[in-house]
């Protein structure tokens, strides 16, 4: 699952170099739920930088507090809360590491899920229009979640699921086939993912200084043979 995100500002010449972009990218030390954050989607064939608010609202939804701000990879084709969602509305969300929170005996430890390189990761999410009797915010989303992979599996079973800069154009483009997205959805690569524990401070979303980031102990990450020798 995806309770927090931490989004730190991003190159997205370098990322994306053909991105435009109408307003700042949201940033955050320590994002929750039912807050604005930025989204990629595609516009008259070009991909846009927009805000959206993060919990899915489709039409017929009554209750905001029922707004999904996740939804399952394996579900996404059956489910009526995401099936037309997931057929044409598909965008990205660029974040730069994802807060999970692993049990223990006395008190769940949060940890900071980022690529080992500490680069921006760009996460599978899909859209629906704004439904103006719920609350005064923009389109909505629901981010996609995938199985963890073997490393971070003690951490959490689920996160949500990166796609590459390269498979971006694909990925938003609602023309392209639906298995053809479904196929993106897979868990990381263990060599792009690593860990590390952070503050406790991060579980009030009320703090936002950039300590909640700070590693309070060593990066979990994947050793090749060469390391472990």
């Amino acid at each position: 699952m995806a309770g927090r995100l931490h989004i730190a500002p991003i190159d997205f010449s370098q990322l994306l170099p053909d991105l435009a972009m109408d307003m700042p990218q949201v940033s955050s030390a320590n994002l929750a739920p039912r807050r604005m954050l930025s989204g990629i989607r595609l516009e008259a064939g070009r991909m846009r930088l927009g805000r959206l608010f993060w919990g899915l609202t489709p039409p017929w939804l009554t209750v905001l507090d029922h707004a999904p701000h996740c939804a399952r990879a394996e579900s996404l084709s059956s489910r009526r809360m995401f099936r037309e969602a997931f057929l044409a509305r598909r965008c990205l969300v660029p974040a730069t590491g994802i807060y999970v929170w692993k049990p223990q005996p006395r008190a769940k430890q949060p940890f900071l899920v980022t690529r080992v390189d500490r680069g921006p990761l760009l996460l599978a999410a899909i859209w629906c229009r704004f439904h103006t009797s719920l609350a005064e915010h923009t389109d909505s989303l629901a981010l996609i979640t995938v199985p963890t992979n073997t490393l971070l599996a003690p951490l959490s079973d689920r996160l949500p699921a990166a796609i590459s800069p390269a498979d971006a154009p694909r990925w938003l483009d609602p023309q392209a086939p639906a298995e053809a997205a479904q196929a993106m959805l897979t868990p990381a690569p263990r060599e792009l993912l690593g860990a590390f524990p952070v503050s406790r401070r991060v579980n009030s979303p009320a703090n936002q200084e950039a300590a909640c980031a700070h590693p309070v102990g060593p990066m979990l990450r994947h050793q090749s043979p060469l390391e472990r020798q």
